[in-house]
């Protein structure tokens, strides 16, 4: 029998689509966050901006730290016990917004929702590694990634809405709400761990070092153009960036769903590198093309690299890695995207402060580069799927 003519096995199971959900809760939990603890801090609390950016920051400060010790304790004690903890920290900090009467405390209770963020997002990033078919397994990352950006697409209009209509104590109950409905749903779908020894005892699991290097090159310039096209579309005298967004969005989107499949059938290496060159591209043609349809054109290519590196990238740090290792090797990862969410816009923020803002997209273009010379290099890889 032919290669092309044995059945895939299953991807979407029960148990995934149980798991799916969950994630899909927590994040519109964390959506509905977005807009709402800016407001906060500017309304109720009289603070300024860099009381926005110390309160929005530090839930990033604890999620980084936190991240390697989660998915130790996800290799160790199973993936849904760190995601039933991390979404009971998450709910009950959110839930004590309620009595933030200054800053300082808000800023304490965000520590403790990064905590949250750490666990449930780790926890539940290694589950669908385990559930998913080695061969499915760029599929599988891709699908999971839908409800990331699902939920973080409804959660913020909704938590506006709700401060605007009825005030900030419902947008806290609401979030903490969403984030216990991810907690019943974590607790059945149940421990996924294969069985086998947990061999690596380091919080850093070397085989996610590179990997998590190739990330960060990825996300550093998603974070500066996420951060700065809305003030780079003024530049160029449109009246906003919302339809560059919303079509950044809806490229990800469907290559993530229609094109799920991509990565397993490159191959992850291959995928990587065709990402961060679309993503180096991408930002070069926005940096230099200084018009409208270059920032269009250049915010479509980007898209397309941001699209496929994420599932890519995870599918090269979990090649050969042990069952009983995959949360330590998910929480070394993702400790990229804190890295590169806080360096991204800063480091745009510094160039554009220095030259202008092309240049901002310029110099994000020579990290997503540096990041394909590092893939360039050569590194253990998943085959091509056939059929």
């Amino acid at each position: 029998m032919s290669q092309t003519a044995v059945a895939r096995p299953r991807l979407v199971t029960p148990q995934f689509v149980l798991l799916g959900l969950a994630a899909l809760a927590y994040f519109f939990a964390d959506g509905v966050l977005v807009p709402s603890v800016p407001l906060y801090v500017t309304g109720p609390l009289a603070g300024d901006d860099v009381g926005v950016g110390i309160a929005v920051g530090s839930f990033s400060v604890s999620a980084l730290l936190l991240r390697p010790w989660a998915g130790r304790w996800a290799d160790r004690r199973g993936r849904s016990v760190v995601m039933l903890v991390g979404g009971l920290v998450f709910a009950a900090s959110v839930a004590g917004y309620s009595f933030a009467d200054s800053i300082a405390l808000l800023v304490v209770l965000r520590l403790l929702t990064g905590v949250g963020e750490a666990f449930f997002f780790v926890g539940a990033v290694t589950a669908m590694s385990d559930l998913a078919p080695a061969e499915r397994r760029g599929e599988a990352i891709s699908l999971f990634s839908l409800s990331l950006y699902a939920g973080l697409a409804v959660g913020p209009p909704v938590g506006e809405a709700v401060v605007g209509a009825i005030g900030f104590g419902t947008v806290w109950a609401i979030s903490s709400g969403a984030a216990l409905l991810a907690v019943v749903l974590a607790v059945r779908v149940g421990d996924t761990r294969e069985p086998g020894p947990v061999q690596s005892t380091r919080l850093i699991h070397p085989a996610a070092v590179v990997p998590a290097l190739l990330l960060l090159a990825l996300v550093w310039g998603m974070a500066g153009f996420l951060a700065f096209v809305p003030l780079y579309a003024l530049d160029l005298g449109l009246s906003g960036a919302g339809f560059l967004l919303f079509g950044f969005a809806a490229i990800v989107i469907v290559i993530r769903s229609v094109g799920a499949r991509i990565p397993d059938r490159l191959g992850a290496l291959r995928s990587v590198r065709l990402s961060l060159l679309c993503a180096a591209a991408g930002l070069v043609i926005i940096g230099s093309y200084r018009a409208v349809p270059g920032l269009i054109a250049g915010t479509m290519v980007l898209g397309v690299g941001v699209a496929l590196g994420t599932p890519a990238i995870m599918m090269l740090a979990l090649h050969d890695v042990p069952a009983g290792e995959r949360g330590a090797v998910m929480g070394t990862v993702s400790m990229s995207l804190d890295l590169a969410l806080g360096l991204g816009p800063a480091t745009f923020g510094l160039v554009a402060a220095s030259l202008d803002r092309g240049s901002g997209f310029l110099a994000a273009a020579v990290v997503a580069a540096s990041g394909l010379a590092l893939a360039a290099r050569g590194m253990p890889r998943a085959r091509p799927v056939l059929g």
